[in-house]
């Protein structure tokens, strides 16, 4: 199982070059950022299932235009997995034909183009031997984080987090945690900011490990390849 990621910033130009987005092997997407843009439409095309972990801009602003470019190339629908409240949004503010077409209608409602699937906090879904779980999290807007698990080791993705130890209980729970990706959006300086809007910072995350006794290797990426054997 390979995670490739596409994007992990929170705007565009300049130093920052592309929005929320992991590609996970060949066909499953983790947020749908700007880094979704990256991707050839021979590669958005096998894209199936794409994994939303809150609706902010950053992680879903690439989902519409995926579904404009590919839709005619695939022979079924692909499917957008999120919580209830999530889809809600969705629905009322994205694909509701005056920001963009609702594609889980078209080309008509027995066919689409596009299904969502809702999914709950500590629902495991299972993809051709990868399982992925929505995991609490605390955001300003209904938001979940993911663990990912190739059978024999796990990943977890924050997504956008506060303080939040609803989290931080389900990952000490994984026995086969390998990895962990916690976003972190503002510095130091800007802790004040961060907790207004129920983010991060380096800080906060290594107090945050500190009082769940979870023991974490702070690293800079160096890749944006990897791999969970």
């Amino acid at each position: 199982m390979k995670l490739r990621i596409l994007g992990c910033s929170g705007g565009i130009g300049g130093r920052h070059l592309r929005t929320t987005s992991m590609l996970l092997d060949h066909d499953i997407l983790i947020d749908a950022g700007t880094g979704v843009t990256d991707l050839s439409i021979a590669e958005l095309a096998m894209i199936d299932h794409v994994f939303i972990t809150h609706t902010h801009l950053d992680h879903i602003a690439a989902l519409p235009l995926l579904l404009d470019t590919v839709a005619d190339r695939r022979s079924k629908p692909l499917t957008v997995y999120a919580t209830e409240a999530v889809i809600t949004i969705l629905r009322n503010h994205i694909f509701n034909w005056a920001i963009w077409p609702d594609f889980s209608e078209v080309p008509s409602p027995e066919k689409p183009f596009m299904r969502y699937q809702t999914i709950a906090v500590q629902e495991a879904i299972a993809l051709a031997g990868r399982t992925i779980t929505a995991l609490p999290v605390e955001h300003t807007v209904p938001a979940v984080g993911y663990r990912i698990d190739s059978g024999t080791a796990s990943l977890v993705f924050s997504g956008d987090t506060g303080c939040c130890n609803a989290f931080w209980k389900a990952v000490n729970r994984i026995p086969n945690l390998r990895h962990l990706i916690i976003e972190c959006a503002f510095s130091n300086r800007e802790e004040r900011l961060a907790v207004v809007s129920k983010h991060l910072c380096p800080s906060m995350l290594a107090s945050n490990c500190k009082s769940s006794n979870r023991i974490v290797k702070f690293t800079s990426p160096t890749s944006s390849r990897g791999r969970l054997n």
